[in-house]
């Protein structure tokens, strides 16, 4: 295929996807594959010369939908240009200096949401329009009167058109979703169904925001900046997503694009980049526009979270409580730096809600460095099937046992993988942290030494352990000193090795804190329990349930009679000194590991967070510390070292 060949082929699939992107708000590939299709065929016109009449890179927008009312726009709208680089952004920056004597710039987020004309006379609020082609739109006036965040009444008194983005916040997307019979995608998707509605109830159901961020026209008044625009429309109560900062130099865009790079998942709503404006509007009619851009803004993009690939296969695995999940088999594919080939689903109603099939194109997301989740479907094809839900247990064949959408192995003593699973719990470093005890090494303790039960650990010998393959005496004494060293343990260590359902190690630290002893919590009632900070209803009857189960208790006398002792708590605690600092540790430290570093901090009064926020007292960084320190110096945090934590813990 020769470039010209190329680019008809890229016009085609662009215009295809643009059509269910913007006309029937049902994408089929990601934000990610399509910016790839499109700056291919831009890469290819400049270096041909040559621009198909139907090019994409022409048009702005998708096309009016005939079931609603057309409007010509008053003032024509405008797509954003987008650079992908630094070195683009400045060199975009130093060209507006040619027309600007000392510019600045102004930065403002890239909202992900769905583009909307408000307009106003006397104040009060007469029409709303989607973008359409940036000519032609659809009206949505009573879609966006349902908007709260969309004022009925401004002091402004002039004719007033304003442009922004119609956006379903995190928090409302989620809540949606719960009741939901058909989830939704993305936030995006949910303003795009919302907006573009003929039920006005709809829309009202999805609890939409507007932000505002661009003056189309503005009776009797002269801007002379973006940011005396963006004042304005935060006097006439418009939101503006709490962001807007005036730069001077691309040094100083660069650090904040970064900065809000970092922390851009902690947002309430969703943005795929920044947008950056020549602030002085005094030279923009002068530099112009192309027959799509301004030429005096520009969008910087952030990598993509989400893409779409093929979903090959779904297996279905067994957890220390039973519990039997699915987990997705992708089509390995790279996204925010990493190479992506499972993905996680929740369960059978997850995955009928969500529509996806075997042999299906679905869309998957990726935070916060975990397994990406399963967004939903993006393409079925003649050869896509639907999902079976077990009915044995894929280790051990047992029938599996629903409770709602949830399947579950009964089969507790006779699961090989419930057993080994349990067992790799009870010996990692947060419970019991007997060094040494891999799974590998445990399945050989249950195939050939009978290990079943968590105190079956502590009736073993170096010689039965140099009994097995690859067991030389060094390697089963260092074990077997190991599982006596653990005999000492915390409370919260001891309840979390347990594996009670859903108790993590916040929550055993929690429970451990208010109820001091064991027994306590044996005898705790469901009031008490669910009086615990962040222990719910669940949570708080599955501690019931497994206190008031025989076997339960009896293995735990077990592990009392072997030698097992829980330590005092009022014994572990040293000082209060850091009462009520929450810490963040990352790096490694020059004395301590850090569980150990956690563990002292605890005692000290102090908490411990796996990640960084604006509630975080203080970062604890060692050598090699890794984005939690640049998210750290994005927030502000102070960043310590191991010796001044040290010396905050001495006495005062």
């Amino acid at each position: 295929m020769n470039k010209l060949e190329r680019m008809k082929f890229l016009v085609g699939e662009i215009n295809k996807h643009n059509v269910n992107y913007y006309d029937l708000d049902t994408p089929t590939i990601s934000d990610k594959e399509y910016d790839a299709l499109y700056y291919e065929l831009v890469d290819l016109e400049k270096e041909t010369g040559v621009v198909f009449e139907n090019s994409p890179t022409q048009r702005v927008g998708g096309n009016a939908l005939d079931k609603f009312e057309k409007k010509k726009h008053e003032v024509r709208l405008y797509s954003m240009n987008k650079v992908r680089s630094f070195e683009d952004l400045d060199k975009f920056m130093r060209d507006m200096a040619e027309y600007q004597k000392n510019p600045t710039f102004s930065l403002e987020y890239k909202f992900d949401g769905l583009t909307i004309v408000v307009e106003y006379e006397n104040g009060k609020f007469m029409s709303a329009t989607t973008r359409g082609n940036g000519e032609i739109g659809e009206v949505v006036t009573e879609q966006v009167r349902t908007i709260k965040s969309v004022p009925l009444t401004i002091p402004f008194k002039g004719r007033l058109i304003v442009r922004g983005e119609g956006m379903m916040t995190m928090h409302a997307f989620n809540k949606y979703n719960k009741t939901a019979t058909e989830p939704l995608k993305n936030p995006r998707n949910g303003v795009a169904g919302a907006i573009r509605n003929l039920d006005p109830k709809e829309t009202a159901r999805r609890k939409l925001d507007f932000f505002c961020y661009e003056i189309l026209l503005a009776e009797g008044k002269n801007f002379s900046s973006q940011q005396e625009m963006h004042n304005f429309l935060k006097e006439n109560h418009f939101l503006t997503g709490d962001y807007f900062k005036i730069v001077k130099t691309s040094k100083e865009a660069e650090e904040e694009i970064e900065r809000v790079d970092l922390v851009k998942d902690k947002l309430d709503v969703m943005i795929d980049g920044m947008v950056i404006k020549l602030n002085e509007t005094a030279h923009r009619e002068e530099i112009g526009y192309t027959n799509k851009f301004p030429k005096w803004a520009m969008a910087f993009k952030f990598e993509a979270l989400e893409t779409s690939t093929l979903l090959k296969d779904v297996v279905w695995q067994v957890g220390r409580t039973g519990k039997v999940s699915p987990t997705a088999i992708l089509e390995p594919v790279e996204l925010a730096g990493a190479n992506i080939s499972r993905a996680t689903l929740n369960n059978i109603e997850d995955i009928r809600k969500k529509g996806v099939m075997l042999n299906s194109r679905i869309f998957i997301r990726r935070s916060n460095e975990v397994i990406p989740e399963v967004l939903g479907l993006a393409e079925k094809y003649e050869n896509s099937k639907e999902i079976e839900e077990p009915k044995l247990c894929p280790c051990c064949h047992s029938k599996l046992v629903k409770k709602g959408p949830l399947l579950y192995c009964k089969n507790r003593d006779g699961c090989m993988e419930q057993i080994i699973s349990r067992l790799t719990h009870f010996a990692s470093r947060e419970a019991f942290n007997i060094e040494g005890l891999n799974e590998k090494s445990l399945i050989k303790f249950h195939n050939d030494l009978g290990v079943n039960e968590f105190s079956d650990l502590f009736t073993l010998k170096v010689e039965d352990l140099i009994k097995l393959e690859n067991f030389k005496e060094k390697k089963a004494t260092n074990i077997i000193n190991s599982i006596k060293k653990s005999k000492e343990i915390e409370l919260y260590r001891f309840l979390y090795a347990l594996g009670i359902s859903e108790i993590g190690i916040k929550t055993a630290k929690d429970l451990a804190k208010k109820f001091k002893s064991l027994e306590k919590i044996e005898k705790a009632s469901f009031e008490e329990l669910t009086g615990v900070e962040d222990v719910g209803e669940i949570i708080a009857q599955n501690v019931l349930d497994y206190f008031s189960d025989e076997e339960n208790l009896k293995e735990i006398e077990r592990l009392f009679s072997f030698g097992v002792t829980i330590l005092n708590e009022e014994d572990i605690s040293l000082s209060d000194n850091l009462k009520g600092l929450t810490f963040v540790l990352t790096g490694t430290l020059p004395n301590y590991s850090r569980p150990d570093m956690s563990a002292l901090i605890e005692k000290h009064g102090g908490k411990v967070s796996g990640s960084v926020s604006k509630n975080t007292s203080y970062v604890l960084a060692g050598e090699e510390a890794g984005s939690k320190l640049d998210k750290a110096k994005a927030l502000g945090v102070k960043i310590i070292s191991e010796a001044e934590i040290l010396e905050m813990m001495k006495e005062k």
